[in-house]
């Protein structure tokens, strides 16, 4: 078991810490939500059977939806929230840059949702995404720039690009070239899994702070 699941599975195990499982939001877009895969190859379910296979006592809601961009995702945020999460994933932005949105909309966006999670008191992991290279340098410098920015602001960690070792691979994706198919979103499941297992830990040490207080 690798470093972090260890610790992150002590605390998970203390006393007193087992009472339910941790609740991890994944908040996102159709590479959340699993747009074209059969149930179980979702990005919320393959992330849950991994860290349960380390120990984590770990449940993922899928609050994924098709064809948001930042902005429909910040508008259906309060919803999403009264599924009651202790940690959240935050993907979006895929759709932005595919639109061609100004990445400052995004940006300001992306800020609202960061401010209300903040202010919920949930840790976030932020993965980010890379503007297609057909829009240009310019667009794309400023685009890629907006999750840096908001990690930055919010002292949050960064995924930088969700789909990284997956973009561009033709077997690890469906055939519209965009979405994921069930072993590519294994493989982003393996990348990420590092830095969501440090998030868990995170959340069950602040959880369990929050008891003692």
């Amino acid at each position: 078991m690798p470093a972090l699941a260890v610790a992150a599975a002590m605390v998970l195990g203390s006393p007193g810490a087992q009472a339910e499982a941790l609740r991890l939001m994944a908040f996102g877009d159709s590479l959340v939500h699993g747009y074209g895969l059969a149930a179980g190859d979702t990005f919320p379910e393959q992330l849950e059977a991994a860290l349960r296979a380390d120990g984590l006592d770990v449940t993922v809601i899928n609050a994924g939806n098709s064809g948001d961009t930042s902005a429909a995702g910040r508008a259906r945020l309060d919803w999403a929230l009264a599924d009651d999460p202790t940690a959240v994933i935050l993907e979006l932005g895929a759709n932005d840059g595919l639109r061609g949105l100004d990445p400052n909309a995004t940006y300001d966006n992306l800020d609202a949702i960061m401010a209300r999670l903040d202010e919920e008191g949930l840790p976030v992991l932020i993965a980010g995404m890379l503007a297609p290279p057909n829009l240009g340098r310019e667009y794309g410098d400023i685009f890629n720039n907006v999750f840096p920015r908001l990690a930055e602001k919010y002292q949050a960690p960064l995924y930088p690009f969700f789909l990284e070792g997956v973009a561009f691979e033709p077997t690890l994706n469906q055939a519209d070239g965009i979405h994921p198919n069930a072993a590519g979103v294994a493989e982003i499941v393996k990348r990420i899994k590092p830095q969501v297992v440090a998030l868990v830990k995170t959340a069950r040490l602040a959880e369990q702070s929050q008891q003692t207080n």
